[in-house]
């Protein structure tokens, strides 16, 4: 977990020992081996490998033994992990709204024959001008995004589709049981701006909006195709130098008529 200054409204230091105390609780089985294990990861040099490396980091007190013990018998309770991560302070805005984002990540694994339920994934550049097939593991991936020329992102949530899942549909599923719990964990309460809910190309933009009856979402839809029932908003000013037009969805009680046009930046 990071956490940026001017993001945190209590001490930094004080924040980060209240999430790793609670990720600790999350860890129901080899904790101690599986929580050095984490740290080592995050501390790690460069891109980890070799699992085995891990246990020669610093943060990492026990031999490879003990990290292959925690990898095979370690276990988390990842619903209380899904509630501890919604509790932290996300980033926002510049009008103070969550933005969320959701997409399909692609972990490729060609040569894990013995792996269960891998998928063919859609690669790009994996050759020259070729998109090659790969088996692996896609998982959907929601962060919370911020207002200006960052990186920074706050992943909330991640899970695997299984294969002959409809990738819209299970998004669809999780991004109302994450925003439920942003709700609960007093992220968004009444007053507050619409969640932005932000996708990318080719993803069908599904009725995300109704996703919590406590709270307003919009979805934007910047890239994405929107089913003919969504209601749209104003657009905003287009951006200097803007290749490609956005489509805007958003959440209201007025249903438009079916074949309404996209409002499209000019």
């Amino acid at each position: 977990m990071s956490l940026l200054h001017d993001a945190v409204r209590q001490d930094p230091f004080a924040e980060l020992s209240r999430f790793r105390g609670e990720f600790y609780s999350c860890l129901t089985r080899r904790a101690d081996a599986l929580f050095e294990l984490t740290d080592a990861v995050l501390c790690a040099d460069g891109p980890v490998r070799p699992l085995v490396e891990l246990s020669l980091v610093g943060e990492h007190r026990r031999g490879h033994g003990g990290l292959y013990d925690a990898l095979a018998a370690g276990r988390v309770e990842v619903a209380r992990l899904r509630r501890a991560l919604a509790a932290v302070p996300l980033p926002r805005a510049a009008d103070g709204r969550l933005v969320l984002a959701a997409d399909i990540t692609c972990w490729l694994r060609p040569d894990a024959h013995t792996s269960p339920q891998r998928i063919l994934c859609h690669t790009y550049g994996r050759g020259k001008d070729q998109h090659i097939p790969v088996p692996g593991w896609p998982y959907s991936v929601i962060c919370a995004l911020e207002t200006g020329r960052s990186s920074w992102t706050a992943p909330l949530d991640a899970l695997r589709l299984a294969p002959g899942d409809d990738a819209a549909t299970v998004t669809a599923g999780q991004m109302r049981e994450l925003i439920e719990r942003l709700v609960g964990a007093g992220q968004w309460r009444g007053g507050d701006p619409d969640i932005l809910i932000v996708v990318d190309a080719g993803t069908t933009c599904p009725a995300w909006p109704s996703c919590s009856g406590t709270c307003r979402c919009r979805c934007w839809a910047g890239c994405a195709r929107t089913a003919s029932c969504a209601v749209r908003h104003r657009p905003v000013s287009p951006a200097p130098g803007a290749a490609r037009p956005a489509m805007v969805a958003s959440s209201s009680s007025a249903t438009p008529p079916p074949g309404t046009p996209l409002t499209r930046r000019p």
